[in-house]
């Protein structure tokens, strides 16, 4: 009885392994090292130009889009008269901060996940303003040929850009991008 009984014991674990293994492989997925075409609407580069009452606020970001493919690159424009950090990096109340990454259409949605970057491209881990993971969501209020409106959802404002730059979508290797 009690070999038996631990026969069973024994069984049901091995069971109970085996399939905790076999879902582990067959839950992972191998991305491919290749860009996706992404949203066809939205391949170039967007700006934008003010925001309403931009001259009464103490604080304000004006962003640039660019989007290639599956991939988004990101100019913020900062502006601030109120002085919240060391001196070295207030720069007078002006400054850029810059991020890239992949982003997918989602509904009404563009879901981005990336890192924030340096002027050149390469990964921001210390410094001034931003550093880390850049994971915004915006909300596509409307789009046209060359106008989209986004909605952030930390900020009530509304981001009015304007298409500068068309761009042809031309999927490549992760690694040759920029």
């Amino acid at each position: 009885m009690i070999n038996n009984c631990k026969r069973t014991i024994f069984s049901k674990a091995c069971f109970f392994f085996g399939l905790s293994v076999l879902l582990v492989f067959t839950s992972c997925v191998r991305q491919s090292d290749m860009q996706t075409e992404g949203a066809s609407y939205l391949q170039g580069v967007w700006v934008q130009d003010s925001i309403p009452n931009q001259n009464e606020m103490m604080d304000y970001t004006l962003h640039e889009f660019t989007f290639t493919c599956d991939s988004i690159y990101t100019k913020m424009h900062n502006v601030s008269k109120v002085q919240r950090m060391v001196d070295s990096c207030y720069q007078d109340g002006k400054w850029s901060e810059y991020a890239q990454g992949v982003y997918v259409v989602r509904g009404d949605s563009i879901l981005a996940e990336g890192i924030y970057t340096r002027e050149n491209g390469k990964q921001k881990i210390s410094g001034c303003y931003k550093i880390g993971q850049y994971l915004p969501r915006f909300k596509i209020a409307s789009y046209s040929k060359d106008s989209l409106v986004l909605e952030n959802r930390f900020d009530q404002r509304p981001i009015v850009l304007r298409k500068v730059k068309d761009i042809v979508c031309v999927p490549k290797k992760r690694w040759e991008m920029n």
